[in-house]
């Protein structure tokens, strides 16, 4: 057996050993609330199981979810103790659409994390044997950059996802902006105009509309609600027009004229923002044809004239 080959074998012995160690009942003190069940139960208040939702497993095969759901908590949470801002976690979560639940968040970073430790851990014993070396570090710092890499990359995957969230709200508000600015013009006040626009329209933006009518309908002031959009939605052109139909409402400003305005301004941020990302495309087309087409180009013109040289030499 290679060095590699054992020393892979070593550690997962080693883990095996640590987790069966762990999840011993001698070693595992009942808590607080495992010790209080059987005296309570049956006592608490039973929830409508209308607001029950089925939560997705982390992995696919049901079998392996529940085999490894209680490793992926106590990693999650060691990664949470590690990493810490579970403030700004839940608020991006809630950016990008997500439900708040921090704990899953970090379960699914400990599950990239052990998903990048598996292939590390192979290229790390496949890349001695490919070439003829016996080192036993390599599968250890392949593993270590893995686990590395899968949990900032669960981390990256998120600010993708709220990224591509806010573009899709910024492509929607010149829209949505136009048609609740055409049934205000047509006589119907803004939270009615909301209604109406929002009965009809899908995307990420007439959601966070649609929660904005839920706080309405909850006894929330309009401008506070307003507000509440703005906090949860921080994107400048979103909280630009919240800001213009507060404006609107407090001083009486035509409201069909600032919604006017603001669709216009959106539409013309986005041209700006189409012809700088045009600029920059302009430049990364030119790195294939600087370090690729360029150097060949060369060495067709003056492998001819290297060749004569040499031959010229002997």
């Amino acid at each position: 057996m290679s060095p590699s080959a054992a020393l892979l074998t070593s550690l997962m012995l080693v883990a095996g050993l640590a987790l069966i160690a762990h999840a011993a009942p001698r070693r595992r003190s009942p808590r607080l609330a495992a010790r209080l069940e059987p005296y309570l139960r049956g006592l608490e208040p039973r929830a409508s199981r209308l607001l029950d939702t089925v939560e997705a497993p982390l992995i696919p095969v049901p079998v392996l979810d529940r085999l490894l759901r209680p490793m992926l908590d106590e990693g999650g949470q060691w990664v949470g103790r590690c990493l810490g801002g579970t403030p700004t976690v839940a608020r991006r979560l809630r950016e990008a659409g997500l439900s708040e639940n921090v704990e899953r968040f970090r379960a699914e970073q400990m599950l990239w994390g052990l998903i990048g430790f598996t292939a590390g851990i192979a290229v790390g014993v496949a890349a001695p044997l490919v070439t003829r070396g016996t080192s036993g570090i390599a599968a250890l710092a392949g593993g270590a950059v893995g686990l590395l890499a899968g949990v900032l990359g669960r981390d990256w995957r998120l600010t993708r996802q709220v990224e591509r969230r806010h573009a899709r709200m910024l492509e929607e508000l010149p829209a949505l902006a136009d048609l609740i600015c055409l049934a205000v013009t047509a006589g119907e006040a803004p939270r009615n105009a909301i209604e109406r626009v929002v009965a009809r329209a899908h995307g990420e933006l007439s959601r966070e509309l649609g929660l904005l009518l839920a706080d309405l309908g909850a006894g929330t002031s309009f401008l506070a609600a307003l507000e509440r959009l703005a906090a949860r939605v921080p994107v400048p052109q979103v909280v630009r027009f919240v800001d213009g139909l507060v404006v609107a409402v407090e001083r009486g400003t035509p409201l069909a004229d600032v919604l006017r305005a603001q669709a216009s301004d959106v539409r013309e941020q986005r041209k700006r923002d189409l012809i700088e990302a045009g600029g920059r495309r302009e430049v990364y087309m030119l790195v294939p044809v600087v370090f690729m087409l360029l150097p060949v180009v060369v060495l067709f013109a003056l492998y001819p004239g290297l060749f004569t040289l040499v031959q010229i030499a002997r």
